[in-house]
């Protein structure tokens, strides 16, 4: 590699205290990025993006990066297989004022292993290694980070090696799910490899995959000492992910969601896609049930919120969710109270 190795992040806090939301395909949005934000999220990423879409116009790839004022820092996840690909990609970018960008080498999902991206680059480190170097190049230092899995197939880890070429590339950071790409979400994520990946690179390591609660991810920082955390689908069925991790680290402990906080993040849901998103009501109708799950009476108003046809009506069934209450005995309200008692 002929770029020399750049190890401090420019500008993005990586630390316990400053909790990353995942590029999210489909849900990492602007309105869910600005909600998350508001609920304690130091960084966010966009969904991933195309590099062929960027350079070819695809209809379907510059609305993944509408982004505001309010939306900082943001790290745009960019996915492709060709290094000079991705120099034209961050050079269309930069000038737009994105300033920091993600490789995504972990994607599991069969249309982007076709192309030969996502965790397909696990099958060639060498490459992952020359996309970075293309990217930082493109960027600067302390601006491109890396996501990625163990390796692709169970029991071929090249994870170790991937991080050391990332580290030659002059990449900032390292985000990995460790799981096996062919586990797609199936078994459960190896946090314990993390601290082999820790004593095998001097970049900050943020960690991903299956932290669904607070409490997984102060675990999962605890046992294994990585940067940072980084919430994915913890943060699609509670938002509040964010404030409640940050409690924990403190020495607080705040109980499962109530109507009442439901209704308010719903709320400001709502205000945000209406604001930034004028035609994603059919889209906010359908996340709406994720934000119900644990508290009581919920399948009476699943039924009414597909039958919400505007907004006005949707706004009736969020006053509903306001008089609920946590269902007595939840397995999610048990195993998050469970999982807090033994951090306090």
């Amino acid at each position: 590699m002929d770029t020399p190795p750049h190890h401090a992040s420019d500008g993005l806090p990586i630390r316990p205290e400053a909790p990353w939301l995942a590029p999210l395909a489909g849900y990492s949005d602007l309105p869910f990025r600005l909600l998350c934000r508001r609920l304690g999220a130091a960084v966010a990423c966009t969904e991933m993006v195309s590099v062929r879409g960027l350079l070819y116009g695809t209809k379907a790839t510059m609305p993944l990066l509408a982004t505001c004022a309010e939306d900082a820092p943001l790290v745009v996840q960019l996915f492709g297989a060709e290094p000079e690909e991705f120099t034209r990609a961050v050079d269309m970018l930069l000038p737009l004022g994105f300033t920091h960008f993600d490789l995504n080498a972990g994607c599991p999902v069969r249309k982007v292993l076709k192309s030969g991206s996502g965790s397909a680059l696990l099958k060639d480190p060498e490459r992952i290694g020359n996309i970075l170097s293309a990217m930082v190049r493109s960027a600067g230092p302390g601006r491109v980070g890396v996501k990625i899995r163990l390796g692709f197939e169970p029991g071929q880890a090249v994870f170790t090696d991937v991080a050391r070429r990332a580290e030659d590339a002059g990449a900032a950071w390292i985000t990995l799910h460790p799981r096996w790409a062919r586990q797609m979400f199936t078994g459960q994520a190896h946090h314990l490899r993390l601290p082999e990946l820790i004593q095998a690179t001097t970049l900050p390591v943020l960690a991903s995959g299956d932290l669904f609660t607070a409490a997984d991810g102060v675990r999962c920082l605890q046992e294994t000492g990585v940067a940072g955390i980084m919430f994915a689908r913890g943060a699609l069925y509670d938002p509040g992910v964010f404030g409640r991790y940050l409690g924990l680290l403190e020495g607080r402990s705040r109980p499962d969601p109530s109507g009442p906080e439901v209704a308010a993040l719903v709320r400001t849901h709502m205000e945000l896609v209406r604001a930034f998103d004028p035609g994603g009501f059919r889209k906010m109708r359908s996340i709406i049930p994720r934000y119900l799950r644990g508290l009581d009476g919920i399948k009476k108003l699943r039924t009414q919120l597909l039958a919400c046809p505007d907004w006005e009506s949707l706004d009736q069934v969020v006053e509903e969710i306001a008089a609920l209450f946590p269902a007595p005995g939840s397995p999610a309200a048990e195993a998050l109270q469970t999982r807090t008692d033994r951090f306090l």
